[in-house]
């Protein structure tokens, strides 16, 4: 780690403020409100600042779709995002920080009962447009359909589909409020959530994003932040 950062910090963070975008609409990784957010992302957002010794400022969104857009146009300097091919053409990624699942909830009386039994015809899947389990089930599944909302599980319940797609921790607190609903327990897939920064950055600044999340992995410091974040069941990813 190297101890003079100001070339990095003029390299990431142009504008002399670190803007790191943020996407409310996944619960594990971010709390709060656009004013006063919260979460794993955030803690992280704030150190990479400190150790940059610049201010941090956090543009916050709904959904993936639209942070991705916020680092891509120049709206913002850093964001957390799943891995995924399509976004690696235009961003560059950090190894994953933490690791999430994608799970399916299902009627009670579905037959459904693994990952297996999703991709039929007949299947429709509610997904939130642009989130990573829908580019994930857009490249996977052969049979199925998939059909996208703001929110995948509203429009799941609301158009009575057979499946509805999303994140674990929030789909099964879903479910638990709405009885008629189970969890189907297999994950379809997991999710490396990485930090990301436009393609062009310099390689000490490239390289000094990707060890600072090594180290803050390495130290607890994630680990930390998801239990304050009461996210403790948040797997840490790896050494990348």
């Amino acid at each position: 780690m190297p101890t003079d950062v100001s070339d990095v910090a003029r390299d990431l963070a142009p504008t002399g403020t670190l803007r790191a975008s943020i996407n409310l609409g996944n619960p594990v990784l971010a709390q709060g409100t656009s004013s006063e957010p919260s979460g794993v992302t955030v803690d992280l957002a704030r150190e990479f600042a400190s150790r940059l010794e610049v201010p941090v400022d956090f543009v916050c969104f709904d959904a993936a779709r639209k942070s991705f857009e916020a680092l891509t146009t120049g709206a913002a300097d850093i964001c957390f995002l799943a891995i995924e091919p399509a976004r690696a053409a235009e961003v560059d990624f950090t190894a994953a920080y933490v690791l999430i699942e994608g799970v399916y909830a299902v009627p009670d009386e579905s037959p459904i009962a693994g990952v297996a039994d999703v991709d039929r015809p007949g299947v429709r899947i509610g997904v939130k447009e642009g989130s990573a389990y829908d580019r994930y089930l857009t490249r996977s599944l052969e049979h199925a359909t998939l059909v996208r909302g703001e929110e995948g599980v509203d429009v799941f319940v609301e158009q009575g589909l057979e499946v509805g797609a999303g994140i674990r921790q929030p789909l099964t607190a879903f479910v638990a409020a709405r009885p008629g609903l189970r969890v189907v327990d297999e994950a379809f897939m997991q999710i490396h959530q990485a930090v990301a920064i436009r393609k062009g950055h310099s390689p000490r600044a490239s390289a000094w994003l990707r060890e600072t999340v090594e180290e803050l992995k390495a130290s607890g410091f994630v680990a930390d932040a998801l239990a304050r974040s009461r996210r403790a069941d948040t797997t840490v990813a790896p050494r990348g």
